[in-house]
This record gives C-alpha cells, structure tokens and sequence, in this order.
C-alpha cells in the first residue's frame, strides 16, 4: 500500500505543478487563485463538517464508511457544478454553457449513490463469506 501512496502522491504533486505552470497563461491569476481558496474553504468549513455531521447521525456500524465517502463526493461534485447550476436560464451566446447541467449533476450524483450500493453490497457479500458477522 506504501508504494501505491507514494505514487498518488508524487501523480498528484505533478499534476500540481502542470495546474500551476498553466495558471500564468490565465489572465488575472489573483481571481483563480481566490477561488481556489475558496473552494477550499468552503470544503474544509462546510462540507466536511456536514459529511462527518450526517454520517453520524444517519449511518451506524460498517456503512458508516461507504455513506461517508459518496457524501463528500456528492459535495465535491456539487462544490465544482455550482457555478453553472447557480446561472441558469438562457444566455445570449448558446456556445457559453451548452449543456443541461442540473440533469447532468443528478445523473451523477445518481451514478455517486449506485456505486456506493454496489461497493458496500460487495463489501457485505465477501464479509459473509469470510464469517465475519461482527458488528451487525
């Protein structure tokens, strides 16, 4: 598991660095930069604290885990869709925003919860199997 860490990371410091390479091409790099530390602000005071929030009171024993992790990709995907959804309506230039971006962000948010049934219906499955029945 060290070895696959240790390559995230060092896939992640590099995309880092091409993100930052790109961000002097972007005319006023001070509005990128402010909206990136919001993002991360608004992540670290809002939707953290919610996930950890409803994952408590919602969620006990071993699907704790699996509720957590598809509500913070549920928030991280509604965090980076925020912009068009918050712009509805039509635009007078058609190419600006092309798609319908709320069905879009449903159907993703769909797919979000599918996977986590699938992955803790898995998880359970194979638990059985093992005989491992503590907990439930």
């Amino acid at each position: 598991m060290t070895v696959f860490r240790v390559a995230a990371g060092a896939a992640g410091l590099a995309l880092l660095g091409e993100g930052v390479s790109l961000l002097r091409d972007v005319p006023g790099p001070g509005d990128v930069l402010l909206w990136l530390a919001g993002a991360v602000a608004l992540h670290d005071a809002l939707i953290a604290p919610l996930v950890l929030l409803i994952g408590r009171l919602l969620v006990r024993g071993r699907l704790r885990g699996p509720v957590r992790g598809a509500l913070l990709v549920a928030g991280a995907l509604t965090l980076v869709a925020l912009p068009p959804l918050l712009r509805p309506g039509p635009r007078a230039n058609p190419s600006v925003l092309p798609l319908d971006y709320p069905r879009n962000w449903l159907i993703t948010l769909a797919a979000v919860a599918a996977v986590t049934v699938v992955y803790a219906a898995a998880r359970a499955v194979l638990r059985a199997r093992r005989g491992d029945v503590r907990g439930q």
